[in-house]
């Protein structure tokens, strides 16, 4: 029988979040859903994640409208699916469950199938609820493992450890860590496992004995998704697929590469040459492509790298003998496990399709692209770009003390924030952590649940004022205010459940939007007002004033 292989094409959520700052307008959306709908993908990725905030705050459009506009756009054509942080749902919040209820209940209702579920710790227990939710209302509940490694520690940090009488792990997160994690995740009710590798840092080795040993004591599919941005991504999708994995995450070509996704035509090609199905009507995506090049072009102002792949036609492209050679040289690698040959071959494929270099800092200090800007543009603000190093080299420590979280949103800016914050003590001649942030204080005091280190009673007290931990009390959550607007016509900020589920995870940016919408509606409103008609025509009032004259 042959092999099936199913893609999600995450290119309307991800893509475009990791390529463009999440840019893409609804017209630029609108006009690839007659595609999408033919294309034939297994799942699109197309909400969740920046999505929801970005386009409130930058474009000034409603996120569900966003979300139903594809939903009537693709017709069930593919599953729609998007991205949810478990308790935290889209920010640093625990919310409670009338929260994630309310959100999980209109997601699906306005056209989510599949709800992928995380946790930026791996906690399970914050991830219950989500699960539940989504299979009460008819979803398919994707749970995913967030991939991470362990840190590396330098010699200074092991020989200050060993002075102050520190412990430090020897390997955390082994194949059997995730194992376990996937096997909690399916008893909890996972219709989906996956192994969600935001900072790319899953190397086709680990995937290879990662894949196998999850299809070996998991029943359910097995999705990977990872990014290009090390330079990994491609080879490891490839090792996942010689593994039998169920799903891969691809975007299509034109926003696919970097920080982004593999691209989907060269996971085609390889499918090809083993003789696996995906199923994907190819003309369709040489289409999507096509368009989706301009659209690329359109939003140049958000696009880092400025190198755009050759124009190919999946449907009918042959590559040259070289790229050929490349192609099946890593197929052969591949089947014999030879994983080193692997990721030569397909940095070099990924090289010929116009993809950015790998980038080294990330690969060597193991972290998220995202979090390695974020950490650079902190440095830049306060005029300390000199002090980079330094900050590189107190991830591992911070990370550390604060129980060692998977470098994921949002623990990772959570733990680069504080690198940045303990470097610019030391430059002022302070202790570390006299600059606590607030979000730090909460993952050590507790409050997002329990971290995969056990954190030092005294340091959580010194840090949060508590031993123990402490988690968050969603019994304290006060529900976000929904004040009248006499200005508007006397409308409430949030007309309906999901115009205030906006305002419960996004405040600011849905309060500034939803008062625009409000002011918007009641102008509009205005115009349309027909004017009073006079109690007397003039003709009356003529007669009037001639009669009285007389």
């Amino acid at each position: 029988m042959k092999q099936i292989l199913k893609i999600r094409d995450v290119t309307l959520r991800d893509g475009q979040q990791s390529q463009f700052a999440t840019r893409m307008n609804a017209s630029q959306v609108e006009q690839l859903l007659p595609l999408y709908k033919e294309a034939n993908f297994y799942a699109l990725e197309v909400w969740g994640g920046a999505v929801p905030d970005s386009i409130m705050r930058y474009l000034g459009e409603n996120p569900w409208q966003r979300l139903e506009m594809i939903r009537d756009g693709v017709q069930k054509k593919s599953k729609l699916t998007a991205l949810s942080r478990g308790r935290n749902l889209f920010g640093y919040t625990p919310y409670p469950d009338t929260v994630i209820e309310g959100f999980i209940k209109h997601a699906i209702e306005s056209g989510i199938d599949i709800m992928r579920i995380f946790d930026a710790l791996n906690d399970i227990e914050n991830m219950r609820s989500s699960i539940d939710f989504v299979k009460k209302y008819g979803g398919i509940a994707d749970c995913a493992v967030c991939y991470t490694v362990d840190p590396h520690f330098s010699l200074s940090s092991r020989v200050r450890a060993h002075i102050q009488g520190k412990r430090l792990p020897q390997k955390l997160f082994t194949i059997k860590y995730f194992v376990e994690k996937a096997k909690e995740l399916e008893k909890a009710g996972a219709d989906i496992i996956t192994i969600k590798d935001m900072a790319g840092l899953i190397d086709p080795e680990t995937s290879d004995k990662l894949i196998q040993a999850l299809k070996n004591e998991i029943g359910v599919p097995i999705n990977l998704h990872t990014h290009c941005t090390p330079g990994f991504g491609t080879a490891s999708l490839l090792m996942a697929i010689i593994n039998n994995v169920d799903i891969v995450d691809t975007a299509v070509l034109n926003f696919s590469g970097g920080p982004a996704a593999p691209g989907y035509e060269i996971i085609q090609i390889f499918a090809d040459l083993l003789d696996i199905d995906t199923g994907i009507n190819k003309p369709t995506v040489a289409q999507i492509n096509a368009k989706l090049r301009t659209i690329r072009k359109e939003l140049e102002k958000y696009d880092e790298y400025k190198l755009l792949p050759p124009e190919i036609d999946i449907a009918t492209f042959k590559p040259d003998n070289e790229l050929y050679t490349l192609f099946t040289a890593a197929v052969e690698s591949a089947q014999k496990h030879k994983t080193a040959k692997v990721l030569e071959y397909c940095q070099k494929i990924e090289k010929a399709f116009n993809y950015p270099e790998p980038n080294k800092i990330v690969q060597k200090a193991q972290i998220p692209g995202g979090m390695y800007t974020n950490m650079l543009a902190q440095l830049k603000d306060l005029k300390l770009e000199k002090h980079t190093r330094e900050v590189l080299e107190m991830v591992p420590q911070v990370r550390l003390d604060s129980g060692i979280p998977p470098l994921v949103t949002p623990t990772s800016q959570i733990v680069g924030v504080q690198a940045v914050n303990c470097v610019v003590d030391k430059t002022q001649g302070k202790p570390m952590y006299s600059n606590v942030s607030k979000n730090f204080l909460e993952l050590v005091k507790g409050s997002y649940g329990k971290t995969p280190w056990p954190i030092d009673p005294a340091f959580r007290e010194k840090i949060a004022g508590t031993r123990e931990p402490i988690p968050y009390d969603v019994s304290k959550y006060k529900p976000q205010p929904n004040p009248i607007l006499p200005e508007y016509g006397n409308v409430p900020l949030a007309v309906n459940e999901k115009e205030q589920l906006l305002l419960e995870l996004f405040p600011q940016v849905a309060d500034k939007f939803l008062r625009e919408t409000r002011k918007r509606e009641y102008e509009e409103q205005q115009k349309n007002v027909p004017e009073k008609p006079e109690l007397y025509p003039p003709e009356f009032w003529e007669y009037l004033l001639v009669h009285m004259e007389a």
